[in-house]
């Protein structure tokens, strides 16, 4: 998920200021009005639910099995949520507040991150209900996206009409920034380089986006150098000896905080895959086209799971259980990335 924190300024533009912004004070009327009044959860809290968010994440805690569990607490917001049919709660409050952001020519809108406090544990038969209110808007602010507002909704989350959690959701609504163009060189020379061939551009990044670099911080470091060594290493729990992946700073199973790690054996399946056909994103179609392509949750032999592309084959022609090996891609001077080729056999 793209993400963009409310006070980030794009570095070639900056926010206007001492400029009258009517829209801001209309908008700031809207603090405090409810965003949805008596929601109630389509399906009560259960245990098919709870089973494959853990297969999904690769959570094995004990306390999500068994006629005692729980839920993960992170299924906070999975509970409320609208599935494809979509909200019918949504009150006329927030809905005027979007349609006046969306007639301003903020039409665009990317989450950016959230907020949530566990009152409760919620078990298999709570049924959930759920209030929402417009926390805050903020003031127009310029990001590395665009121009916009960050409007925050605050849900309470009961079960069973006790209060079980809160949940803070914040959005920007913008207007996209104009792509920055460079005027071409002149030379008084007519004199020109040798044109190279596609191979040799990407070879030098040239005549491309570019990947987004990975957050390398103090729990992940090592797994980025073994990318850098061509290893892929697994974290071992140094009490329960569990595998785990990503890298984390404790065991799920345990909670120990000391660990090891193992060197992948590079072979693998095909989990579960999607294939992403919009918005074309150059920088991961190997023909500069931006997709479709094929990202997949890979089942390597150790028993984690991870995401990467599949890489080798149609991204129509990606299976289930398609057997993969691992790769390490260059995809441009500064960044090699864990990709699995897949195979037919």
């Amino acid at each position: 998920m793209t993400t963009v924190r409310e006070g980030e300024q794009v570095p070639e533009g900056r926010q206007v200021t001492g400029e009258p912004d009517e829209l801001y004070e209309r908008l700031k009327a809207f603090e405090g009005r409810a965003a949805a009044t008596a929601g109630t959860g389509k399906d009560p809290v259960n245990e098919p639910m709870i089973r494959h968010w853990c297969e999904a994440m690769g959570d094995t805690n004990p306390a999500y099995s068994g006629p005692e569990a729980i839920a993960p607490p992170t299924m906070l917001q999975a509970w409320t949520m609208g599935g494809l049919s979509g909200h019918t709660d949504r009150s006329a409050a927030y809905e005027e507040l979007f349609g006046l952001l969306d007639g301003a020519g903020y039409t665009s809108v990317v989450a950016t991150d959230c907020e949530q406090e566990y009152l409760r544990p919620l078990r298999p038969g709570d049924r959930i209900t759920f209030d929402a209110v417009i926390e805050s808007v903020s003031e127009r602010k310029t990001t590395r996206l665009g121009t916009g507002y960050f409007v925050t909704t605050r849900m309470d989350i009961r079960a069973d009409g006790v209060r079980a959690g809160t949940h803070r959701f914040r959005i920007l609504k913008y207007t996209p920034a104009a792509p920055k163009r460079s005027e071409p060189k002149r030379s008084e020379s007519r004199r020109t380089e040798p044109r190279r061939t596609g191979p040799e551009r990407a070879a030098r990044g040239e005549g491309r986006s570019l990947r987004p670099r990975p957050v390398i911080n103090r729990d992940n470091a090592g797994f980025w150098q073994g990318v850098a060594e061509h290893r892929l290493l697994i974290q071992r729990c140094g009490d329960c000896a569990t595998l785990r992946f990503p890298w984390l700073p404790g065991c799920n199973a345990c909670g120990c905080q000391e660990w090891d790690t193992v060197e992948a054996s590079g072979e693998g399946t095909v989990f579960s895959h999607v294939v992403m056909h919009h918005p074309p994103f150059p920088a991961f179609g190997a023909d500069g086209a931006g997709g479709p392509y094929a990202v997949a949750l890979i089942e390597l032999a150790e028993g984690v799971r991870m995401v990467s592309n599949v890489i080798g084959v149609p991204y129509d022609k990606v299976r289930t259980g398609m057997p993969v090996r691992l790769e390490f891609l260059r995809t441009d001077p500064d960044l090699e990335l864990p990709v699995f080729r897949g195979g037919e056999g």
